[in-house]
């Protein structure tokens, strides 16, 4: 007879993989070595643990992104941090992934689903400056660093003075420029926060004006779609957020509708308010002097999927008002949805 902890274990490990000594398997999670994927893998790592009451440890897997130095948009987007983490779970070498959804192509991988999507950190961009400066207080044809088109655009738009250098690197890498060769990077919250670092940003730049990339702030823990370990498939059950998981979907149904990379310049927001799904998205012309904004809502009802497919069709109706405003005139993107 045992008590209630050791039927609550017990229960827990029910349907575990087994290690060769006949014990729970440690739930192998993948990720990149760069010290902010490595910290946003831990934190899920300790987060699933915690739920599956067996051990998980992390894998490091070196990807394209951490290898070439030439900027993301040559190499094809940021989708190229994710490529060789997805070879590694199809290829058995690792049981889950953490990807930032921002870096994650809206297309479907074959033979893998994402299996959780956490609560949301914060999905705006920051400006990290010397002198606590701000976009405003910049001085004229200050230097600002960023590596992604769609913040290039923005900073154009509201400063056309500026020069954006573009940059790669990790975060402690561009944060060190600022004292180096640039006035000023433009980041994600999301990222210093999971670093420790937030308190370093000058300013915070809000989404109305500043939309961040699709899926921003979020995290994305992928599986391979044949999985069968029922005691890691309930631990993903239970690190999941609804909330997030809709507005994340909306926002990139824009971009898969528009055909638009992760790097394309588009920003999208989407919330969610007493049952009222708000979905906004931007498109950019690329040096900033142009660009179309579209947005719609819906009453969210029904089961999960039901609330899932609506999200998706908000995201498709931001789509289609954008390209009839013009918005493959702007920039590299579908020119009709279908």
């Amino acid at each position: 007879m045992t008590d209630g902890a050791g039927h609550d274990a017990a229960t827990a490990l029910d349907g575990a993989a087994t290690d060769a000594a006949g014990g729970p398997a440690p739930i192998r999670l993948g990720t990149r070595a760069s010290r902010l994927a490595v910290a946003q893998s831990q934190d899920i790592a300790d987060r699933l643990a915690k739920a599956a009451g067996r051990p998980v440890e992390l894998v490091t897997v070196t990807s394209e992104g951490d290898t070439n130095r030439a900027s993301l948009a040559s190499l094809g987007g940021t989708g190229v941090f994710a490529s060789a983490l997805r070879e590694a779970l199809v290829a058995n070498e690792v049981d889950v992934l953490v990807h930032s959804l921002k870096d994650l192509p809206t297309a479907p991988y074959p033979g893998l689903r994402i299996g959780a999507v956490p609560k949301r950190a914060d999905a705006r961009d920051v400006l990290v400056a010397r002198n606590a400066a701000t976009i405003e207080t910049l001085p004229e044809g200050a230097k600002v660093g960023t590596g992604s088109p769609r913040r290039v655009a923005q900073l154009k738009a509201k400063r056309p003075d500026l020069q954006v250098v573009d940059i790669r690197g990790n975060i402690d890498t561009r944060l060190g420029r600022v004292t180096d060769d640039l006035d000023a990077v433009v980041l994600a919250a999301a990222g210093l926060g999971r670093i420790d670092r937030l308190s370093e940003a000058t300013e915070l730049l809000d989404l109305g004006f500043w939309p961040s990339a699709p899926g921003q702030g979020a995290l994305a823990v992928e599986i391979r779609a044949d999985e069968t370990d029922r005691n890691l498939l309930a631990a993903l059950g239970k690190i999941e957020h609804a909330p997030t998981r809709l507005t994340v979907s909306a926002e990139r149904e824009v971009l898969a509708e528009l055909e638009a990379g992760c790097s394309a310049p588009i920003g999208a927001t989407a919330i969610v308010d007493a049952e009222l799904l708000l979905v906004s998205a931007t498109v950019y012309r690329p040096d900033g002097s142009e660009y179309r904004t579209a947005s719609h809502a819906s009453v969210l009802e029904g089961s999960a999927q039901d609330r899932l497919a609506e999200a998706l069709e908000v995201g498709t109706r931001v789509a289609a008002e954008l390209l009839e405003n013009g918005a493959a005139d702007l920039a590299d993107i579908a020119s009709s949805v279908e």
